[in-house]
């Protein structure tokens, strides 16, 4: 099947033609160009943009701002987002990264958008040509939405505040059994005081562990502390199950990493 391509200078008239019936936004092409070549007859024409700021990335007064077609490679290499490169370096592979972009992560279903995990995580914000929302409620209502996603931001985390897991079963760019984010900020003595852990494959789209970050909340990271917060981890999971992982396995394995997040 031959697709027709429609591309335009602004992020205003491709909003327009997004909304006809078959139509399907083309950002990097590793997910919607790959349906479409094992026959995925519901789309019919892509529309692309290619407006510079979407590809631009600005890192200024603590917090970064990333253009929705910035690429996982560009993040990686990117100095002042050095907190974020392990999630950006786990999508895929060298050629993957090249095209894989922010905008595709937050669309990505499971086992797919390792990188929304972490946005997710940073509690970052995500810019349409309407407005910004907090990205938790753009996820929840990602299916229904048809506007073109601009740009993500959110305040640049301390390395130590930051940190990331992708497990897979083939290294180094296998697909997600599972992944998780931590934000995690304390006092001196190490007392946990606000908490964002958020999940991977756990559901069909990035979620966060509500009763783990509750449990998380004044204790310190020892095996014994965090003992409540991995048990509270799966509550309110709904993992899927694919031919990498039943769901079963996935929710056996999420306290496991969990705690190897928090201890390292």
């Amino acid at each position: 099947m031959s697709l027709a391509l429609q591309t335009f200078s602004t992020v205003k008239d491709a909003n327009t033609a997004l909304h006809s019936s078959g139509t399907r936004y083309l950002g990097g092409g590793t997910l919607v160009v790959r349906a479409a070549n094992e026959g995925d007859i519901s789309v019919s024409s892509l529309v692309r943009v290619i407006e510079p700021s979407l590809s631009q990335i600005t890192v200024s007064g603590g917090r970064a701002r990333l253009g929705a077609s910035v690429t996982m490679a560009a993040i990686a290499r990117h100095r002042e987002l050095a907190a974020l490169a392990p999630a950006a370096r786990a999508v895929g592979g060298p050629a993957i990264r090249n095209m894989a972009t922010v905008g595709g992560n937050l669309f990505a279903p499971a086992p797919y958008g390792d990188f929304a995990v972490a946005l997710l995580a940073l509690d970052a914000t995500v810019a349409t040509e309407a407005g910004e929302m907090p990205v938790e409620t753009f996820l929840a209502g990602r299916d229904s939405s048809r506007a073109i996603v601009t740009a993500v931001g959110f305040s640049l985390p301390k390395a130590e505040s930051f940190r990331f897991l992708k497990v897979s079963r083939i290294k180094p760019k296998g697909v997600s059994v599972l992944s998780i984010a931590a934000f995690l900020q304390s006092t001196a003595d190490g007392t946990v005081t606000s908490a964002r852990i958020t999940l991977g494959c756990m559901a069909d789209r990035p979620m966060r562990a509500h009763a783990a970050e509750k449990a998380l909340l004044g204790c310190k990271l020892t095996a014994d502390e965090i003992a409540p917060a991995l048990a509270a981890a799966g509550e309110g999971i709904a993992p899927i199950t694919d031919p990498i992982a039943s769901a079963w396995y996935r929710a056996e394995v999420l306290p496991v990493h969990l705690g190897r997040l928090l201890l390292s």
